[in-house]
Parts: C-alpha cells; sequence; structure tokens
C-alpha cells in the first residue's frame, strides 16, 4: 500500500501541475522505479492511495498489467491524513502489509525484513535508515533489542539515533488504533505501539532518495541513473594473497593475478565504475603504514590506468580485529561509504571478493556476492557480469526497465 495523495507544496511550482509521484526522473515517473521495485520483490498486488490529482496516476498506471502487477485504487479527498486515507481502504487491505510513501526509494529487502518481523513477534515494523552521515535529522530511539523506544515526529527528544523512512510491515489489527476523523497514522499509531514495546526496527545503512524537497532531485536524479558498477576486494581477487596473518607491506611485495588487469580493461570499455574496499589490519598492528598502502594503491591505480582500466576509489579499513569498527569486514561499512560517495544502488551492484568475510559484508549490505578462486577468477566473474548487462539493456521494456528474467531468457 503507498501513500501516494498529497499535494507536495514543498515541490511547487512543479507540483502545480503534476502530482509529486509523477516527477519524471531518465523518462519515467518515480513511482514506476518504486512499483517496478516491488515486482522485482515478489509483491503481486498493489494498492494507491490517492488524492491529489489522482486521474493522472490511474490514467498512468491502469490496472498494473503492463508492469506484471494488479494495481488498485483508493482516493478520497486532497485535505486527508495519512490515517484517514488507510482507514478508508481497511476493507482492501490484507491481515499483513506493506506500507510505504511515494516519495521515498530504498532498494527494498523484504525477505529479510519479513524474517525479523516474524522473529519480533510484534504488529509493526519500520525501516530506519542508521544516518550515520547525517543526511537527515533523527527521529526514532532504538534499543538493544531492535525495538523502537522513542519515536519523535517533531525530531527534538535528545538520543535519537536514526530516520524512520517508511517501508512498514504492519498487521492489519494496527488500524484500531486509529480514531475516527482526519488523523495522522504515524501520530496515532506508532507511538501506542512504541509505547508497548510493540514496534520493531530495521536498520539500514544503504542511503535512501525521495522527491520530497527541490534540494533532493539532483541526488535522486544520479542515483536512478543506475550507472553500471562493481566493488572489488583487493587481496585474492586484484592481487596474490599474501600468507595467512601476512600484508602486502610494499609495491614490490604486490604481484598481479592472472586476468585482473584485463578485466579492469573490460570493465572500463563497458562503463562499469570501480570501487576497491579492503582490510588493511597491518596498519593498526604497525607492520606497514597508511603511506605505505597509500603508496602501493597509487602505483596500483597507475598502472591500471596504462592497462586501460580505471580504479574511481579504494577504500581501506586499517584497524585491528578486534577494534570493533563498523567499517572491517564482514561488517558494511565500507560498502555503505561507498554506496553514499557514488550513489551506488548496492541490490544491483556485484561484489567479488575471496573471502567468506567478503560473502558477509555484501550479505549485510544487500550486495550480489560473487567468489574468486582459482577455478573462478575475476576475469571469469567480469565477462558473466558484462554480458548480463548487455542482455539487460538489450531487453528493456517500453517503460524503459528491464523485462522479468523469465521473459528475458536470463
Amino acid at each position: 500500500m503507498i501513500l501516494a495523495g498529497g499535494r507536495g507544496t514543498r515541490l511547487r511550482p512543479i507540483t502545480d501541475r503534476v502530482p509529486k509521484p509523477m516527477i519524471p526522473f531518465h523518462g519515467k515517473p518515480f513511482l514506476e522505479y518504486l512499483i517496478e521495485m516491488l515486482r522485482q520483490q515478489g509483491f503481486q498486488r498493489i494498492l494507491l492511495l490517492l488524492g491529489y490529482l489522482p486521474d493522472a496516476i490511474r490514467d498512468y498506471f491502469g490496472d498494473g498489467s503492463r508492469w506484471g502487477v494488479e494495481i488498485g485504487y483508493s482516493v478520497s479527498p486532497e485535505a486527508d491524513e495519512t490515517g484517514r486515507r488507510i482507514k478508508l481502504a481497511a476493507s482492501k487491505i490484507d491481515p499483513i502489509f506493506l506500507l510505504m510513501y511515494c516519495d521515498n526509494y530504498w532498494p527494498i529487502r523484504i525477505d529479510a525484513m519479513l524474517h525479523m518481523f516474524d522473529q519480533a513477534e510484534v504488529p509493526g515494523l519500520i525501516t530506519v535508515y542508521e544516518n550515520s552521515d547525517g543526511y537527515s535529522r533523527d527521529n526514532v530511539r532504538i534499543d538493544s533489542n531492535g525495538l523502537v523506544s522513542l519515536y519523535d515526529k517533531s525530531r527534538t527528544a535528545p538520543g535519537l539515533s536514526g530516520v524512520d523512512i517508511g517501508f512498514m510491515i504492519m498487521k492489519r489489527e494496527v488500524l484500531g488504533l486509529l480514531p475516527d476523523g482526519n488523523v495522522s497514522f504515524e501520530k496515532e499509531v506508532l507511538p501506542p505501539l512504541v509505547a508497548a514495546n510493540r514496534l520493531a526496527a530495521y536498520v539500514t545503512g544503504h542511503r535512501y532518495y525521495s522527491v520530497g524537497t527541490h534540494e533532493r532531485l539532483p541526488l535522486t536524479e544520479e542515483f536512478l541513473a543506475r550507472h553500471p558498477a562493481i566493488i572489488l576486494d583487493r587481496d585474492g581477487v586484484l592481487n596474490r594473497r599474501p600468507p595467512k596473518g601476512e600484508y602486502v607491506r610494499s609495491w614490490r611485495e604486490w604481484e598481479w593475478l592472472p586476468g585482473s588487469l584485463d578485466a579492469l580493461r573490460l570493465l572500463k570499455k563497458n562503463g562499469f565504475r570501480v570501487v576497491i574496499v579492503s582490510n588493511q589490519a597491518g596498519v593498526e598492528r604497525g607492520v606497514m603504514s597508511e603511506d605505505d598502502v597509500a603508496d602501493i594503491h597509487r602505483r596500483m591505480m597507475a598502472e591500471v590506468a596504462d592497462a586501460g582500466g580505471d580504479i574511481e576509489k579504494v577504500y581501506i579499513c586499517p584497524h585491528h580485529w578486534d577494534d570493533g569498527c563498523a567499517c572491517r569486514k564482514p561488517k558494511p561499512g565500507m560498502l555503505f561509504n561507498a554506496q553514499r560517495d557514488f550513489s551506488l544502488d548496492l541490490s544491483r551492484t556485484n561484489f567479488i571478493g575471496d573471502d567468506e568475510r567478503d560473502g558477509q559484508a555484501a550479505e549485510a549490505a544487500g550486495c550480489p556476492f560473487l567468489m574468486a578462486s582459482d577455478a573462478q577468477s575475476m576475469l571469469d566473474h567480469v565477462r558473466l557480469i558484462i554480458g548480463e548487462h548487455r542482455a539487460f539493456e538489450a531487453v528493456r521494456s517500453p517503460s524503459g526497465e528491464a523485462k522479468p528474467a523469465v521473459e528475458a531468457g536470463r
């Protein structure tokens, strides 16, 4: 169920003529990206709650068959609050439903969210951006059990950490908390659930993108351009990995793995951005300095450029494995840093590594993961990725989005 009824006054004068979810990006409206994402996550039925300029939305999406989903509508006056819109649509709502806003895009991970929802045994779950980069103003506090201990729509209480971005899983029973009248769902439903310790939080470090303000539109435009990208581990993927407990301490100890320079050349030729994420605990252990690592990477990037490739940025974690930092794999901190710096959609960005910690970091970040090994090198994986990318581009539907995999023969 997508709330899409507001006027979007912060986006005037654009919204004087078009409803906020219909603002176009790369030839299609923002709401279309949301619907395509839901279809790809396995949703079959979508209910749009409309108010302002509803015909612009209904005329475009119709019954949803063009996108392989069933779309229904509930239309109420433009002035209706979220709670009023939802209550009017109660008869069309399933016993468990996903509630989201029409102005936020986040690569949803419905399987992981449902798992947390089931484990928490609560009637509600919200998605919270951890907001370590100060992207927005915090409005929640989460306890050690993963439950929301404070929801502050005014964003003024002390100790807040994280931003509710919508994408809520709810049981229909929570609608009983809505009084009659024109009320806000967030104000009437979420605080009582918090007070009863009945609201869970799915926390993500993946930035969300929105059409909420004029200032956000350029960043959303960049994100939805979906420039192809790949994330690579370093040792064991690009270069020969040193023995366990040892490190590449200088350029003299660097040895390219066969095919890695060819792979980087192919990636650049096909328009892929390349970033590296590498644990380098030897810095904290005193085996080498950060300057030593930087020198290795300067020389590495120069040889890559000479071979016709390009590496946009290298992220390292210099910390000891016992430091408890957020960046050392298997934690996903470096992946999220790359996501924010390059407006990546990690759900569409392959990560190639050679260690189970790489796979764990990929899982935590929502990245597709590929394991490099003697049997299947980085070059082997890159050739497959490029082949799939070309096939993906070749079978785009008239709407601009690739057809479902089964239709494309992938």
